[in-house]
């Protein structure tokens, strides 16, 4: 398990009520998923059974959400969208499966949020889990943050997202 799975499965173990993602990039480049990824523009769509796509992640946050945590995840991204958003599109309904609630939000419409430099976690709205990129998208890394005031800070910037966002659903690509 990668020190990001670490660290993010001790604070969902130990959240009890909300944990919410914002993502800000148009493109990742991490680990499996970048196979996946080249995969999917090759041609390939990963099938509607979850016996095929279910992984660690998608039992986390079950797991989470059976115990009444409520999962939000809000993407921002430019349009029209990269190739690797159309990918994290076509795949968003395993988060669902899971248990997440998920939100799109087109990059001309936050300009007049307040927005942290980061994706991040905000677990029970308190602690951080900042993730951070290299330039090409690979992990650097995430790292914690208990500060009450950047907590607030990214509780009212997703929030800000979360309501100008449009549910994954209603959203096409």
């Amino acid at each position: 398990m990668s020190q990001t799975d670490t660290a993010f499965v001790d604070l969902l173990s130990n959240t009890r009520h909300s944990a919410v993602h914002l993502e800000l990039r148009d493109a990742y480049g991490i680990g499996e998923e970048t196979v996946e990824f080249e995969k999917w523009r090759a041609g390939w769509r990963p099938e509607a059974d979850p016996q095929s796509w279910w992984s660690d992640f998608h039992t986390w946050v079950r797991d989470a959400t059976a115990r009444g945590v409520v999962l939000r995840r809000a993407r921002i991204v430019s349009e029209p969208v990269s190739d690797y958003i159309r990918y994290e599109h076509g795949c968003t309904y395993q988060n669902i499966a899971a248990g997440e609630s998920v939100r799109w939000l087109p990059r001309r419409r936050s300009s007049d949020i307040a927005l942290p430099g980061n994706d991040f976690w905000l677990f029970d709205q308190s602690v951080i889990m900042w993730n951070h990129f290299t330039g090409d998208g690979g992990s650097a890394g995430p790292e914690l943050d208990e500060r009450p005031d950047v907590a607030q800070f990214c509780a009212t910037a997703f929030e800000e997202v979360w309501q100008r966002a449009t549910p994954h659903e209603d959203y096409h690509v």
